[in-house]
């Protein structure tokens, strides 16, 4: 069949392959985790193969697709320029340093240490992905709120992360302000807490709000700051496992789904 084309669900490595077809909708997809091909229909089965062929890892099993859950279904019928989650960390900040964005080189240099600053994040956040949580980078909230740098999700619940450089400069955390160095203090603290309670909404979950410093030279947080997570690669995942548990797989599965749908956010 013409006009196949193959789109990751993830993290590149991770997650599901889908194969779509000319009009945008799903024909087939690759369960890394299962090394199972599900084929729609029968007469696409070798075309599919052989465009998934160069992704496979070892032998596996093609066939009809088991019966669908509700999130699964949801899923099938994403298109492609709706769904959030082949975001990279800093998606929109890759995309306004290749093609240029207004301001100097201070500007340019001040996107790039951002950027660095959401790619370890997220590199910390692959590790876990490797273990059955999910995540989502880049997702836009409604009401001028602006982008939230990771929604995570996994066993102990869900989180609304914001990432902050440490520049290798101490950091203080606050019950309303973050100060790094000797730069004005941020209202971070407040945003976050803003932030989780719209991802609350769109999901119709608890969401944790954290942020995360990192390359901080010193951390302090005051005692008084006990609704917000406060995290710092490298014990960023430690710190999340050891949270505990209240979702149960399908759970996770199903708020990655509705996470990951651009018009989630949308109809706030």
């Amino acid at each position: 069949m013409r006009g196949l084309k193959v789109l990751p669900s993830g993290r590149p490595g991770r997650g599901r392959l889908y194969v779509n077809g000319p009009d945008g909708r799903v024909v087939a997809w690759y369960d890394r985790q299962t090394n199972r091909i599900s084929v729609l229909s029968e007469d696409q089965r070798e075309p599919v193969l052989a465009l998934l062929r160069p992704y496979l890892s070892g032998e596996c099993t093609i066939g009809p697709p088991p019966v669908p859950t509700p999130a699964e279904l949801r899923r099938l019928h994403l298109a492609p320029d709706r769904d959030l989650a082949p975001n990279r960390p800093g998606e929109t900040l890759l995309g306004e340093l290749a093609y240029g964005t207004p301001g100097g080189s201070r500007t340019r240099h001040r996107m790039r240490r951002q950027l660095l600053a959401f790619q370890r994040v997220g590199a910390e956040l692959d590790v876990l992905e490797a273990e059955d949580w999910r995540v989502v980078h880049d997702v836009p909230l409604p009401g001028g709120l602006g982008l939230l740098d990771h929604l995570l999700i996994g066993p102990p619940g869900v989180f609304a992360l914001r990432t902050v450089p440490g520049r290798r400069q101490r950091a203080q955390v606050g019950d309303l302000l973050l100060t790094v160095g000797r730069a004005a203090a941020g209202p971070d603290p407040r945003w976050i807490r803003r932030a989780a309670a719209c991802a609350s909404r769109a999901l119709e979950s608890p969401v944790t709000p954290a942020l995360t410093l990192v390359d901080a030279a010193r951390l302090e947080v005051a005692p008084t700051l006990r609704d917000v997570l406060v995290l710092q690669p490298p014990t960023l995942t430690p710190t999340l496992r050891a949270i505990p548990q209240t979702l149960k797989p399908p759970d996770v599965e199903t708020l990655f789904t509705t996470a990951r749908m651009a018009t989630t956010w949308g109809r706030l």
